[in-house]
């Protein structure tokens, strides 16, 4: 114990991830998001016609369930196009950085020496597009700790091998 260091670390000098330049998600990407709000929205308005069509009661606010209908939209709409437009991811030499968020940036980091597991999905709509998103999972949780969307599937294999090379030096 008598060579114990235990010195202070000048966090002013450590390196900022803010400065990272993030990779933005691929422009057809918002594409997907905008089919899957049509979609919601669709399938909720025909909710919607139907309960108004039954319900003699609702057909008085037909103009105000009307206008929260669309305010509803709009506002799925802007929040989405601010969240597509925030998120980005980074893959540096030593861990993996995702970028997300509405009103308040939040950015993840991860180690690789952290990471156990890395899947790849596509779903119906992104595979149409050539898109998918790459999981990265880490000890201890049964769900994924980073999810980036909206990655060209060629991009998207690339990643996975980086990440699994890295597991693979790790053991």
């Amino acid at each position: 114990m008598e060579n114990f260091n235990n010195e202070t670390i000048d966090t002013t000098q450590l390196p900022k991830f803010e400065a990272v330049e993030f990779s933005v998600l691929h422009s057809n990407y918002w594409k997907v998001i905008l089919i899957n709000i049509i979609i919601l929205f669709l399938i909720l308005g025909a909710g919607l016609s139907l309960l108004l069509f039954y319900n003699e009661d609702l057909k008085l606010f037909v103009v105000e369930i009307s206008a929260l209908f669309f305010v509803l939209l709009l506002l799925s709409f802007t929040f989405s196009r601010i969240s597509f437009k925030k998120k980005g991811f980074a893959f540096r030499d030593h861990d993996v950085l995702f970028r997300y968020g509405v009103i308040a940036t939040n950015t993840i980091i991860i180690p690789y020496n952290r990471v156990q597991h890395v899947a790849l999905h596509e779903g119906f709509l992104s595979r149409y597009f050539g898109l998918a998103k790459v999981e990265i999972f880490t000890a201890g949780g049964s769900s994924s700790d980073i999810e980036v969307p909206g990655i060209e599937i060629e991009q998207a294999e690339k990643i996975k091998q980086l990440l699994m090379g890295k597991i693979q030096k790790q053991l």
